[in-house]
């Protein structure tokens, strides 16, 4: 049997992980098995555990890959000529939230309050978040507002703050949504 290419691996991991937060926005992550995500994925078993070693593991690589995502798009809204505005910045992270990856991420949060991994996670995860938004705000502060870049980056901790606590309730109340509430968005 060939070997996997490390690109052909890391997309076998991203369908992998894709799957997961699905079972787990579906299911929940105590009710979902690897049999679960197996089924979801299309791949064997056997498959998940050569990339792998359980479903903690799993878990966790699930939550990095989400930041991930998150920074990517971050960075790009700091890049633009023209950086958002902070309710700009806000509504764009707000339109692109999805249900299940919503309820994956407030079960991530409840399973950091036990488990030290996933807390180590979810505490980087939100520093990371609010530095990038304070970084988008920073480029909005200078590009748009004409700051000068010492004291834009002073203002615009404070903001980035507040668009970070607003986009974790936007995170929530999307997650806790009903299904003929979602149908309807």
């Amino acid at each position: 049997m060939p070997r996997l290419t490390d690109a052909r691996k890391e997309l076998r991991r991203a369908q992998i992980t894709e799957a997961a937060v699905r079972c787990f926005g579906r299911n929940g992550l105590e009710r979902t098995s690897i049999a679960d995500i197996t089924a979801e994925s299309g791949l064997s078993t056997g498959s998940i555990y050569a990339h792998y070693r359980n479903k903690a593991d799993l878990i966790q690589d699930s939550a990095r890959t989400a930041l991930a995502k998150h920074a990517e798009v971050l960075a790009g809204y700091a890049a633009e000529a023209v950086p958002p505005d902070p309710d700009e910045l806000l509504a764009r992270l707000a339109t692109g939230l999805d249900p299940a990856k919503a309820r994956f991420a407030v079960q991530i949060w409840g399973e950091a309050t036990t488990d030290p991994a996933i807390s180590d996670i979810v505490t980087d995860m939100v520093d990371r978040l609010r530095e990038m938004l304070r970084d988008c705000v920073t480029a909005w502060l200078v590009g748009v507002e004409g700051r000068e870049p010492s004291r834009a980056a002073e203002e615009a901790g404070p903001i980035a703050h507040r668009v970070s606590a607003l986009y974790l309730a936007e995170l929530l109340h999307t997650a806790l949504r009903s299904p003929v509430e979602e149908a309807r968005s």
